[in-house]
């Protein structure tokens, strides 16, 4: 499966990518008209796993409602400033939840499933995660 982006500088550190599925996404390092491009790094990490978690729940037919991934990252104080430590927190909210079945879908994603935290680690990258379930009425 081959993916493409195109990358078009628009001026000062303003930037603009256009995916090959046809979305646009305003790159900006000073922050005014857009995320910094290690900010979107992370936003695909979560979309990522994100993804993974709430679909192995779903399948476990577990009913979930919400799920947010929290991402916090550390950087290394040298050039270049690669991630060295992330941590990912899921918040799931759903009805009855069964915390094993969260804590599978969580670990199966990072072990598994998700592509772009499996490339991060291989990259040197310690990422953990933790969750939380948030029952709703």
């Amino acid at each position: 499966m081959s993916m493409s982006v195109s990358v078009n500088w628009e001026g000062d550190d303003r930037f603009k990518a256009t995916t090959g599925s046809g979305f646009d996404i305003v790159i900006d390092k000073d922050l005014q008209q857009g995320p910094r491009p290690m900010e979107l790094m992370l936003a695909g990490l979560g979309g990522c796993t994100s993804v993974d978690v709430v679909g192995i729940l779903r399948k476990a037919r577990q009913d979930v409602v919400n799920c947010v991934a929290e991402i916090n990252a550390e950087r290394s104080d040298e050039v270049p400033s690669v991630f060295t430590e992330i941590h990912v927190k899921f918040i799931v909210s759903g009805r009855k939840l069964r915390e094993a079945a969260v804590e599978r879908a969580v670990r199966l994603s990072a072990e598994q499933y998700c592509s772009a935290s499996l490339m991060l680690e291989r990259g040197g990258v310690k990422i953990t995660h933790s969750f939380e379930i948030v029952e709703v009425e």
